[in-house]
């Protein structure tokens, strides 16, 4: 055969004839189909592909993530988010409490949250700021080493140790228990003018030393990744003066002594 065969034909109306060329390597060389993207798959892996696999992939991932991540927030505590003091952020009671906003408790309603009703959160004051303590229930709650401050503003009973007698938010007189023992014997050792300083200096101290008792226990539940503020306990203005002075409870005043006689040169 040859290479290429040219046919005429006697064209109708035109007086140009019509050529047409013909390719028999194009005639006889049959047409290839194309794969589908299935059938490649097919012939490549020798199965059908299915998708459960890279979804089973995706599922495994995200479980070793979901491990890895409660073990890092909990600090080792678990890996499956048991953990028993979660952060405030995944606890709902936190985002309660964000959403509504400070609340505002008088002494008296503060005592229905000291723990006696489980379905009620736990909540202590200190200096006037109420904290929810729900994650220490075994300590602030009913029978805890702690449950006298459940409930109160215990302020004093924080400086002085006092917790049974000491719950109060009153202050007043606890510098006494840094203040050393006026001993007619011992003070002899000083003039009347040189004595009325040194009280001055050292009620000056016993103040500050009461001052930062206070503040230990303050920043402690500020700064508490397990216990969050919710408020603040509503006074009167004229509460303190409605409120009789309390004497120094004993265990406070063990810790008392006489002045240390100033040593000559």
């Amino acid at each position: 055969m040859a290479d290429a065969e040219l046919r005429q034909r006697k064209p109708q109306g035109n007086d140009e004839p019509e050529v047409i060329i013909d390719k028999p390597q194009d005639i006889d060389k049959p047409k290839k189909k194309k794969k589908s993207s299935k059938s490649k798959r097919t012939d490549d892996g020798g199965d059908d592909y299915t998708p459960w696999l890279d979804i089973l992939r995706v599922l495994s991932f995200l479980f070793v993530a979901s491990c890895g991540l409660s073990y890092a927030i909990s600090g080792g505590e678990s890996w499956f988010w048991g953990m028993q003091n979660k952060p405030n952020y995944l606890r709902l009671q936190w985002w309660k409490a964000q959403m509504s906003g400070p609340v505002s408790l008088t002494p008296e309603q503060l005592a229905f949250y000291d723990g006696s009703d489980p379905e009620k959160p736990l909540y202590l004051a200190i200096n006037g700021t109420i904290y929810d303590v729900s994650n220490g229930r075994r300590m602030y709650g009913p029978g805890g080493s702690y449950s006298v401050f459940a409930g109160c503003d215990a302020s004093r009973a924080y400086v002085t140790g006092c917790f049974a007698d000491d719950r109060t938010p009153d202050l007043r007189g606890v510098e006494e228990m840094f203040l050393p023992l006026d001993d007619p014997e011992t003070d002899a050792h000083w003039t009347a003018a040189e004595l009325e300083a040194l009280r001055a200096k050292e009620l000056d101290a016993a103040r500050t030393r009461v001052h930062s008792a206070l503040k230990h226990w303050v920043d402690f539940f500020a700064n508490s990744k397990k216990y969050h503020k919710v408020g603040y306990v509503k006074k009167e203005k004229d509460w303190l003066e409605k409120t009789p002075k309390k004497e120094l409870c004993a265990r406070a005043k063990q810790g008392r002594r006489k002045r240390i006689i100033p040593t000559q040169d």
